[in-house]
């Protein structure tokens, strides 16, 4: 077990849910600029649409994987509470390496599809706990950032899978679209490393009475953890006020059963619980995976580029969409969620807008309107719907359900992407330009609903979180009456020397003031 504290431990926990949302964007990434290679037709002629195959299957093929994906995740709503947020992320790993090898040596369409399902099972799972547990060891006020770089992670994965498919594209041999496969196994391995070194979740640890524990993980987390005991008086603050929300949140449903989480009580967990479903399938039909997974596709049927072209562009276009993904890690936790959705969402609908009419016109100049509105919506996606959908779920869902509440949300997300990955080539064949024009009305009405529903918990510890939802009415913004916004314990004990005399007077004091 590692011996990491304070900062060099915050960037070691963010590096390995780095890695495993790293494997996550480049195992969605990666079949993108596969379809249109020589090698894979030739190997799987069934489903080049440009020779006669078929489009359905092709989007069968691509899209069993978000099956395998859903399934993952209801896999973790069942069984990551009980072995823990560590033990859940080896395990997805695991499993997406047994799919990746099983894809990598396909010779055959039945067994390329049972790969993909087996490796979503591994994603599913991955998806639905790294979240939760990277979230669960940040601090309040980097709390943004942290999953801001983990998600900017990611799309480096979308990025790389666009340049190794490039770069393998050249090879006329049968590794051109076995290697990029497999390179997906090295990233699984790399997080099941990190994994094994790094910390369970603390709040984990206190909802299974393992105490002691979180509450030396509590405080290797401080900044200042070399300098203070582990019975210091912010570690004891914290202690308290998580087992004191998790007493006020299993009291207030009843239990932690499936139908806790659509139970109407005082925490308000059935909303909660939405919320980070609708956050997701806000994300997915906001129409991103049509351009993930199909930008050669694109570039090529929508916008009549070469193949050649097609890749080197969809490879420029990952650099710009990593590049805008940088952008949330230094505004998520300054300029807040709602605003950033909001924005998102707005900047979408009028790309997805403006790309059905140059597609509709055809022409030259049109073509290279279409592919700036194709870069342009990844950088507003990039901004406000990449990384604040993953994780609301963890910061809207209390203690109790987080767990269960975040693998449904990463189950929504995995049923709309199998919608949208599935009909998207279907859609481009039939109805052309048309197929924009639904997107565009999608991320307009996702406005009102950002706006009405969704809270704003910038900088507000998770148990701080629970008081905006715990009223007479669910509040959208945290008022100063409701105390200090930085979720921070006892700043003022701080001060105090003399930790023998304070630290009880001063935890007590605090855990008054939270509760």
């Amino acid at each position: 077990m590692s011996t990491l504290t304070g900062k060099p431990l915050d960037w070691a926990i963010t590096a390995a849910a780095g890695s495993g949302f790293l494997l996550f964007g480049y195992d969605q990434g990666v079949m993108s600029g596969l379809l249109t290679g020589a090698a894979f037709t030739r190997e799987f002629p069934e489903i080049d649409t440009q020779n006669g195959g078929s489009s359905s299957l092709q989007g069968t093929v691509v899209a069993i994987y978000e099956i395998g994906c859903f399934f993952g995740a209801l896999l973790a709503f069942a069984f990551a509470e009980r072995f823990g947020r560590r033990l859940s992320i080896i395990a997805g790993c695991a499993i997406l390496s047994v799919g990746a090898t099983i894809q990598c040596a396909s010779y055959g369409i039945p067994q390329l599809i049972v790969g993909r399902i087996i490796a979503g099972l591994g994603n599913g799972i991955n998806t639905a706990t790294i979240p939760v547990w990277h979230a669960e060891l940040m601090k309040p006020t980097s709390r943004g950032k942290g999953l801001s770089v983990e998600l900017a992670i990611n799309i480096f994965g979308v990025m790389l899978s666009y340049w190794v498919d490039y770069g393998m594209s050249f090879v006329q041999s049968q590794a051109q679209f076995r290697f990029p496969i497999a390179l997906q196994i090295l990233f699984a391995l790399v997080t099941i490393l990190l994994m094994l070194v790094l910390p369970e979740s603390p709040r984990w640890l206190l909802a299974h009475n393992r105490t002691e524990e979180a509450r030396h993980i509590l405080w290797r987390l401080q900044k200042d953890a070399k300098t203070i005991t582990k019975d210091h008086v912010i570690v004891n603050a914290e202690v308290r006020e998580i087992q004191h929300a998790l007493e006020e949140e299993r009291s207030a449903a009843g239990g932690t059963t499936f139908l806790a989480l659509f139970k109407k009580s005082p925490q308000r967990f059935r909303r909660r619980t939405l919320l980070g479903i609708g956050g997701q399938f806000m994300q997915q039909l906001s129409g991103i995976n049509l351009i993930t997974y199909y930008a050669p596709v694109i570039f090529q049927v929508s916008v009549g580029m070469s193949h050649n072209l097609a890749m080197l562009l969809a490879g420029f276009n990952g650099v710009a969409y990593f590049l805008s993904s940088l952008i949330p890690i230094w505004c998520l936790d300054r300029l807040g969620r709602r605003n950033l959705m909001l924005f998102a969402c707005a900047g979408q609908a009028c790309c997805m807008a403006i790309l059905a009419g140059t597609v509709s016109n055809g022409s030259h100049a049109a073509g290279i309107v279409a592919i700036v509105m194709l870069f342009l919506f990844n950088f507003f996606f990039a901004v406000g719907l990449l990384a604040i959908p993953w994780l609301l779920p963890a910061e809207y869902a209390p203690l109790a359900i987080r767990t269960k509440a975040a693998a449904l949300a990463a189950a929504s997300n995995w049923i709309f992407t199998f919608l949208v990955v599935e009909i998207t080539p279907v859609s481009i064949n039939s109805i052309g330009w048309k197929t924009y024009v639904y997107f565009a009305i999608f991320n307009a009405c996702f406005l009102p609903l950002i706006w009405f529903y969704y809270p704003e918990v910038r900088n507000l510890s998770l148990e701080q979180i629970d008081k905006l939802f715990t009223g007479e009415k669910v509040l959208l913004h945290w008022q100063e009456s409701m105390g200090e916004r930085q979720g921070s314990f006892a700043i003022q004990a701080t001060t105090n020397n003399d930790e023998s005399n304070s630290n009880e007077k001063s935890t007590s004091a605090v855990t008054k003031h939270y509760e």
